[in-house]
Formats: structure tokens, sequence, C-alpha cells
């Protein structure tokens, strides 16, 4: 029977295709912000009613959900994981299905993520006395706004009893039907600051008079640029970005007081802790420099995405053997700038993220995740389902 189990997932999942499609238009048209997920997880909680499992809600710093299916034999432990929530964008598509929430948007796939999963998991508790092992399902809350919901569910100890960790990512990089992966280092860290430089207002005739927090402001936009091109190893990433510049006053008066919020991204703890140093060392030397006070706020938000080599070589193994016409391509990604809470994960389970394609079909040049006209083909649903699928039964030897 077990021989058989991955053949009969696959055709759960095959039939149940268009309920996830369905599933995904409903949270993509009721979409709702960070920690603020009410009714999405009231409808994911509905879903898994008088289902044969343990259900955990609230797990965390919000709307967590742990759904823990235990089968019929003992074995180890996996978790999979989805987030729901959705972004602060206002919808720019022309979908039948597009937001009804005006300036919230599923503009980074988390819909799709949660669609997949929740019918994935369906179809392992019915399976569930066949499988070797537990699976505990986590619906999560609030990736995208820090501190996220990963880290709290970690540290809620809801996982302590994980033996591996496996999540997704559709990414419109690749039509649907490829499958990405990279070991080891995999997603950037990312942290945050926020400088407030208090200097002496004046009039714009008389400078001297004066201490001009822009041109302080913008000495350090170009400062902090060469931390990145002289003070990190060419061979290490490091972005900055100052993402606003709140200098707005009148034409001829000096300000004298302007504030700046930066991003940053890193892809290993050395560069963050190098990254931090020299921009409060730069922050200080203002103060000495142009005499005015600065007054910084720095906080690191997700860790570098690691992904451990001998999970994702299982993974690469697991999907490379699919042999399934829904699989189209299994490709090694390249390391990425953008972050994922996921990574709190990864700190503490061993496991794997990896990506799957959803460039919308006809479209040659993609929107991006989080721009306003962003959206997936939804043939990506069962891949992920189907992929997610076969790495659960590679894991536990569930091969045909």
């Amino acid at each position: 029977m077990l021989r058989n189990m991955r053949k009969q997932l696959m055709d759960m999942l095959e039939a149940r295709q268009e309920e996830m499609i369905q599933i995904r238009r409903y949270l993509h048209e009721n979409p709702e912000l960070s920690f603020h997920e009410e009714k999405t997880a009231q409808y994911i909680l509905d879903f898994y009613k008088e289902k044969d499992v343990e259900v955990q809600s609230n797990v965390g710093n919000g709307h967590g959900i742990i759904v823990t299916i235990k089968g019929g034999k003992p074995g180890k432990t996996i978790g999979l994981r989805a987030d729901f929530d959705a972004l602060p964008i206002l919808e720019e598509t022309e979908l039948p299905f597009k937001s009804k929430n005006e300036g919230v948007m599923h503009a980074c796939a988390h819909d799709g993520h949660t669609a997949y999963l929740m019918i994935l998991a369906d179809c392992l508790i019915r399976l569930k006395n066949e499988l070797p092992g537990t699976i505990k399902i986590i619906h999560q809350h609030a990736e995208e706004v820090p501190p996220g919901g990963a880290k709290s569910i970690v540290d809620s100890g809801a996982l302590d009893d994980l033996d591996t960790i496996f999540g997704i990512h559709l990414l419109p990089l690749n039509p649907a039907g490829f499958v990405g992966y990279h070991s080891g280092y995999s997603m950037a860290g990312r942290s945050y600051f926020k400088l407030g430089i208090q200097g002496v207002g004046g009039h714009g005739s008389s400078p001297h008079m004066a201490n001009d927090a822009i041109v302080a402001g913008s000495y350090f936009v170009t400062a902090v640029q060469t931390i990145i091109s002289r003070r990190l190893n060419p061979f290490d990433m490091g972005v900055i970005t100052i993402g606003s510049f709140d200098g707005k006053g009148t034409f001829n008066v000096i300000k004298d007081r302007v504030g700046l919020e930066g991003d940053i991204r890193y892809m290993t703890g050395e560069t963050k802790e190098l990254i931090e140093k020299e921009v409060r060392r730069i922050v200080s030397g203002m103060e000495a420099e142009f005499g005015v006070q600065c007054e910084l706020t720095y906080t690191s938000d997700y860790p570098p995405l690691y992904n451990h080599p001998e999970v994702t070589a299982g993974v690469k193994a697991s999907l490379e053997g699919a042999n399934d016409p829904d699989i189209k391509q299994v490709v090694e990604y390249p390391m990425m700038s953008p972050s994922d809470d996921f990574a709190h994960y990864l700190e503490k389970i061993p496991g794997c993220y990896f990506y799957i394609g959803c460039t919308p079909k006809g479209v040659e040049k993609p929107y991006f995740n989080h721009h306003p006209k962003f959206d997936i083909d939804e043939d990506a649903l069962i891949v992920a389902a189907k992929s997610v699928g076969y790495v659960v039964c590679g894991y536990y030897g569930l091969e045909q």
C-alpha cells in the first residue's frame, strides 16, 4: 500500500485542481493585511472543521494555524507551511475576482500558497492511515510585515518535534511547470533603519546662520552606498536602499529636520553585522562633521534563508524522479535578494524552501511579486501541490 500512496495522492490532487483555483480566487477577492487576517483565518479554520485532525488556532503573535495530521504508522514529523496575508497595494488588474478591499491586494501569491496547501492537506488527511509519520500543516499569518509570524510560531514551541520543514513560493520567473531550487544561502536577510537628523533651521539667504539638515541627509544617502562599494567584500552580496527621504518644506527655508528610512539586504550573518557597524559609524561621524543630532533606529527583521544541502538534494531527487507531465523542468535557481520569514524556521529546523513558476500564459514580461498588476497562471497551483506532495512521499520513501 505504501508504494501506491504516491499515485493515490497525485490522482486525488488532479481531481481537485478546480477546487484549488476556486479557493485561490476567493482569497484573492478577500485579502487582509498582516496581523489583521481574522476572516481569512476563520475561512481556513472552517475548512478543517469535522476533519479528523488536531487544529491549533492563534498560534504565535497573530492568527497562525497548525493542523496536525497523525499518520497510521510511527515515523518522522514533517512541517509544510504556506502564508496567507496580503499587501497594502491598490490592485490594478482586470481580474473578475479582483480585490474587494480597496488598497489591499494579494500581490505576492499568498492566496495561491494557501489554496494549494489546503487541498494537499485534505488529501493527506484522507490518506493518513497510510502515512508513516506525522505532518503539521502550518498556515502562517503576517509574512509581509516584521517581525512576521514565523519566528513567533517557532518560539511558541509548537514545532519543536519537527524533523524537517518544506515550503514553496510562486514566482513568475518561469512558466507553470518549472520548479526551482537552490542549496545553501538562497534568499537575503533584511534589516530596517530609520534616521532622524536634527539641524538648525533658517533663511535660505543666510545658510551661515543655520545648520541644514537636508545637506547632512544628502551626505548620508551617498555615504552609505560606499559601505557596499568599499567596505563589503566584492564576492559578498549586500544592498542598501533609501526608500524614504522626508525633507519637504519651502523653497527658501533651510530645513531644521529631515527623516530617512531604508532597507538593507544581505546573504550572511557576517555581512549583516558589517553593514550595521558601518551605518552606525557614518551616523556618528555625521554628528561631528555637520554639527547635527541624529536619532537612529536600526532593527534586523528576517535572517538570510539557508536551505539545508542534504534536504535540498532530496527535494531535487524527488522532483526529478516524479516523471509527471505537470512538472516540466526542475531547474537550479540563483541566490535571490528578496527576503522571507520562512528563514526563521530554517534556523532551527532542517528544510528547504523552493520555487514554483507561475508566469501568466501569453505574457512575455510578467509583473513581479508586489506589483499592483501581479497575477499568476493558476496551473501553477497543481504544480505546487504535486511538487510538495512528491517531496513528502520522497522523504517518507513512498516512491512508486
